[in-house]
């Protein structure tokens, strides 16, 4: 299979060392406005992503993230956030690093090079063929991810990527493959730059369209979010605020005694 890593080719910068600091933002700066514009060429392709997600969620399913370095970094931080964001349980969206929690902080030498490991974190979970698994790589090449994906393929387990080279051999595994092409680097082969801001940007994507389709969102509102701070509570207040006419102090009475935003509103008005 021919394949080229365009993550992998040289900046086109030179000398960063000689650059000031203003030009060094500058030029990153230059890099990073092209990556919006490389996930739009891609959005065929995520919108059918979010639709098997919602499909496989709807009979029970879940969403599980697997990658290696930054990339398992931001799987974990996308699955993290949905419990408080949409309050739904913390099994839902589950996001898997090679090497386990503590490569979350620091790096666990060739753990993304174990093609067998992936498999095994997975059925930890016990998963079955309702859950949908996202590989994210941004060479396409991480034997962990494209081992795990692989096995899923054998186990009818749906199966998406999450990659920024094209025709990679993690695309090729992938059933529902993500393709988002920044090019290369600003720091040659420094992925946790451009591709990291590209894989980001589409996890936000995947869980944010895949919540609101499931109902979790109400007009714009995080309707059912976790209440797990006093800035989070003052936000519910309001919102309650804005849908019902009533008293900051009435709608603070209503979502400590529901417990969230939808539940008192709808509580409220019946």
């Amino acid at each position: 299979m021919s394949f080229t890593k365009t993550t992998e080719q040289s900046s086109k910068y030179e000398h960063l060392e000689k650059m000031s600091v203003h030009e060094l933002l500058s030029n990153i700066n230059n890099e990073d406005k092209t990556v919006p514009l490389a996930i739009e060429k891609a959005l065929p392709q995520i919108e059918t992503v979010v639709s098997k997600v919602v499909e496989q969620m709807n009979k029970g399913g879940r969403l599980f993230y697997i990658g290696a370095g930054t990339s398992g970094r931001l799987g974990i931080v996308d699955a993290s956030e949905c419990p408080p964001t949409f309050g739904v349980p913390f099994d839902m969206v589950i996001g898997i690093i090679a090497g386990g929690d503590v490569a979350i902080r620091k790096a666990v030498e060739f753990a993304e090079d174990d093609k067998d490991q992936a498999w095994k974190d997975l059925s930890e979970w016990n998963i079955n063929q309702n859950d949908v698994v996202i590989g994210i790589a941004a060479s396409g090449t991480t034997p962990y991810v494209i081992g795990g994906l692989e096995k899923c393929n054998e186990n009818n387990i749906v199966t998406g990527c999450i990659t920024c080279n094209q025709g990679s051999p993690l695309a090729q595994t992938a059933q529902f493959p993500i393709e988002v092409v920044v090019g290369p680097e600003f720091v040659t082969g420094s992925s946790r730059m451009k591709a990291g801001t590209a894989q980001k940007l589409v996890l936000n994507m995947i869980s944010t369209a895949t919540m609101i389709q499931l109902g979790k969102v109400k007009g714009n509102k995080m309707v059912d979010m976790q209440l797990s701070n006093v800035k989070l509570i003052d936000r519910g207040v309001k919102m309650i605020m804005g849908e019902i006419n009533i008293s900051y102090e009435e709608a603070e009475i209503l979502l400590k005694k529901y417990g969230n935003v939808r539940s008192a509103i709808d509580n409220y008005k019946a």
